[in-house]
């Protein structure tokens, strides 16, 4: 197996008649997925999402993929193929389309009609190319066929990627439900026609690679929902990712059996249901919906409401409401039902949000103590399956953290992939396929950008360190007035301190006098110099008096 190294240097110019392949995103992590093919000088991207910052990115609302690798090859590209409408495939989009909007994106109805949604509070006017299950579409020297696969949100695709260089099928985010709603199914013929004809890389889902077996169909949490729905004594609030359409219709058909009415609350599960039941993709029962402001006009035992918040995101409005920052209020005898799994990383998040929920008297459930979920992605049994049926040339794992890439390259190893033609990489790492061999040739830069507010990638990782110190350790702030010309002290020390857990400086101060007066005496009055000293000083006392390192902010003003 292909394994990167930090050393790995830039790659060379790419062969004639070869294929390369850049993820920018995606492998490594849960999110930000992203992917460029590079052909005959030209470029397909496929998906361009969004990771969600985990407790020590302070501050930072989305952390994109880096462009850089194509910022200077804007006008190579053919287009953007979108898999599915998730944020982690299609929420980086609006950044990319800032360095050039005309470029096409390709997607399937639902996904585009979502992602044109959000691209209207970006005030950007995509130009698009709808594309269904079963066509074959050229852009540029890519010919791309789409296949219908199965996933937690409708109209997600796989797609076929030919070139000269040979045959790439991505998967995109799938699994083999086979009784869903939507009685969509994963097109395993089209799989199977395709490995007949010849697969020369599979790039594959990767999420569930540890988890053995087959998934749960969709339709087992109607009954569960429904079970939840009917013993609830006041409310049921029901917390989902905002796009998961399916879960919400199940949620609907609960709530109209048990003769409750349905609130949706937040502006994404607001805008993207409104979508979804714009295109017939949602069927919603005559008369269920109602606005927030007619829930006061009915009993709680006939309300659900259907929110945001599962991950517990802080300014989610299930978190708002456990932390009574809500001007919805939860209630003794509340149900709350969060009805997703948990991303990795947000386990602390949610545990809080769960007990927060509780304090005040809501009934919790969630996957650990009910069938209220079944995930999106295919476990090892399909997994191995897709494997079987594709039979690869060559295989790269994909959309995973390194644990679930690995244990996804052991499934294609048991399979009969060669160990040769098995290739793990991760962000940044360059892919090239030449004469039907896939072999890591380099590495690009692929770092997170992060977006704070309006500010994308101004926030670095030096950044991110001081307002990590800050939260832990609180800051000291040190001002000092100079002569300009002696550096001899005019005023001060005069000394501040926020969240850093000291009252007195008293101790420090003679030791600040004697520093700088050493330093006025030596002719030092250079201000950079003099703040040096100060910082030095300060942190020493603080460290051997209390043992902490809070950020010392050393002023010096100059007369």
């Amino acid at each position: 197996m292909s394994h990167p190294h930090p050393e790995l240097g830039s790659p060379p110019a790419l062969p004639d008649g070869g294929l390369r392949i850049v993820p920018l995103g995606g492998l490594g992590e849960i999110g930000r997925n992203m992917t460029v093919f590079e052909f005959g000088g030209r470029l397909l991207i496929v998906d361009c999402g969004v990771l969600f910052p985990e407790s020590e990115q302070p501050g930072v609302d989305l952390i994109l993929p880096d462009f850089d690798y194509i910022r200077d090859r804007l006008d190579d590209i053919e287009g953007i193929v979108l898999t599915h409408g998730h944020e982690d495939h299609i929420g980086g989009v609006p950044y990319l389309l800032r360095e050039r909007p005309d470029i096409p994106l390709i997607g399937s109805r639902l996904t585009l009609a979502l992602l044109e949604a959000k691209l209207t509070e970006h005030r950007i006017k995509p130009t698009t190319v709808q594309v269904r299950e079963g066509e074959t579409r050229s852009f540029g020297p890519f010919s791309c066929e789409f296949l219908a696969v199965n996933h937690s949100i409708p109209d997600a695709l796989a797609v076929a990627i030919r070139t000269a260089a040979g045959l790439v099928l991505a998967t995109g985010d799938f699994k083999m439900d086979q009784l869903p709603l939507d009685g969509r199914l994963t097109d395993l013929g089209g799989f199977a026609r395709l490995g007949a004809e010849g697969i020369d890389l599979l790039l594959s889902d990767s999420t569930n690679a540890e988890v053995p077996g087959f998934v749960t169909s969709e339709r087992d949490i109607g009954i569960v929902l429904s079970d939840v729905l009917r013993i609830a004594q006041k409310r049921a609030i029901v917390a989902c990712f905002a796009s998961h359409v399916h879960r919400v219709q199940q949620v609907l058909d609960a709530a109209h059996e048990s003769g409750r009415k349905v609130c949706f609350v937040g502006r994404s599960m607001v805008r993207n249901m409104g979508v979804a039941r714009d295109l017939g993709y949602l069927r919603v029962p005559a008369g269920i919906l109602i606005e927030q402001k007619e829930m006061d006009d009915l009993p709680g035992e006939e309300i659900v409401l259907v929110c945001t918040g599962s991950q517990g995101e802080p300014m989610s409005a299930l978190s708002r409401m456990a932390n009574r920052d809500h001007q919805i209020r939860i209630e003794q005898g509340d149900t709350v039902i969060l009805a997703s799994s948990l991303i990795p990383g947000n386990e602390n998040a949610v545990n809080r949000v769960i007990n927060g929920l509780t304090r005040w008297g809501a009934r919790v459930v969630h996957k650990g103590n009910a069938l209220v979920h079944v995930s999106g992605h295919a476990p090892a049994g399909e997994l191995l399956y897709v494997l079987n049926m594709t039979r690869p040339g060559n295989f790269m794992p994909i959309h995973g953290e390194w644990r679930h890439l690995s244990a996804h390259a052991r499934l294609a190893a048991l399979t009969g992939v060669p160990d040769e033609n098995i290739v793990i990489a991760e962000d940044g790492v360059v892919v090239d396929l030449v004469d039907g061999q896939a072999k890591i040739v380099g590495a690009v830069r692929a770092g997170y950008v992060y977006v704070d507010g309006l500010s994308v990638g101004e926030i670095t990782e030096t950044s991110l360190k001081d307002r990590r110190i800050l939260g832990d350790e609180g800051f000291v702030s040190v001002v000092v007035v100079i002569d300009s010309s002696s550096g001899k002290v005019l005023g001060g020390p005069e000394i501040h301190a926020r969240g850093a857990g000291i009252d007195s400086f008293e101790a420090v101060i003679p030791r600040l006098d004697e520093v700088l007066e050493s330093a006025a005496a030596d002719g030092i009055n250079d201000a950079h110099q003099l703040r040096q000293l100060v910082r030095r000083t300060a942190g020493r006392w603080v460290n051997e008096s209390f043992g902490r390192r809070p950020m010392i902010i050393p002023v010096i003003v100059e007369v």
